[in-house]
């Protein structure tokens, strides 16, 4: 009797292919699992957030292919992103870093920084002080960060940190968005390197982006992979909790 070992073999390597080739389907077209290395956008995000960024949201470009594969030119099917968006894009001072910032200023727009409050075309974007945000220290002290609730023109709400109003960032001079690119900032204003640091990020070219943060499904506060400690860093108010 012949034995039916070699064949085995095969149908766990066409399985684990066939997994592989749709999970890399699924990243490409839908989304994304993309983690939160920096605070740069506290509040809104944390340290150790991993979540989901929907592909499709803007359309694809080569940045939603696996190595960035230069088959699609600029966009296809392509949906403008809007204002408050949090977004991943490629860093365009080289085409490769993930950035995760929200879109403040569209094609065309005026953007600057008066005394920490941002200004859209000239005018200042309501901003109202709120509670402050609270990080506990590894020594058991608090560290208090003043907060703030920021409305932009298209009334979407979100929330800030800002330590001063007199930062290197707090004032600049104002950015007029070209045509086919967009400004992002950090929500975490005094310690973001953004849209306003023109040698570092710049404007985002549309090209760039990669989607559109949509929801977190995991939280730790430390290494995600020392399980054994996550029934104390587990954050599980975060987990599924969608991002505005």
């Amino acid at each position: 009797m012949k034995s039916s070992k070699p064949s085995g073999i095969m149908d766990t390597v066409r399985t684990v292919i066939y997994a592989v080739l749709i999970a890399i389907f699924v990243r490409t077209i839908g989304y994304e699992p993309f983690n939160i290395p920096s605070g740069s956008m506290i509040p809104t995000l944390l340290v150790g957030d991993y979540l989901f960024v929907s592909k499709f949201s803007y359309g694809y470009s080569q940045h939603s292919l696996p190595f960035s594969l230069p088959f699609i030119e600029d966009r296809i099917f392509f949906t403008e992103p809007e204002r408050g968006d949090v977004a991943v894009f490629k860093l365009p001072t080289d085409n490769k870093t993930d950035y995760i910032k929200r879109i403040v200023g569209l094609p065309g727009d005026r953007i600057q920084m008066k005394n920490g409050i941002l200004h859209i075309n000239g005018e200042p974007v309501e901003r109202t002080q709120v509670e402050d945000f609270i990080v506990e220290g590894y020594s058991g002290s608090f560290h208090r960060t003043p907060r703030f609730k920021e409305t932009l023109p298209n009334g979407v709400e979100h929330f800030i940190l800002e330590e001063s109003d007199e930062g290197w960032l707090d004032n600049t001079p104002e950015f007029t968005v070209p045509e086919g690119h967009y400004f992002g900032m950090g929500d975490n204003r005094d310690r973001s390197k953004d849209s306003r640091v023109m040698s570092a990020v710049g404007f985002i070219p549309r090209k760039n982006l990669v989607g559109r943060a949509e929801f977190m499904f995991f939280s730790v506060d430390g290494n995600v992979w020392e399980f054994w400690k996550w029934g104390d860093s587990l954050r599980l108010s975060r987990i599924f909790q969608s991002i505005d």
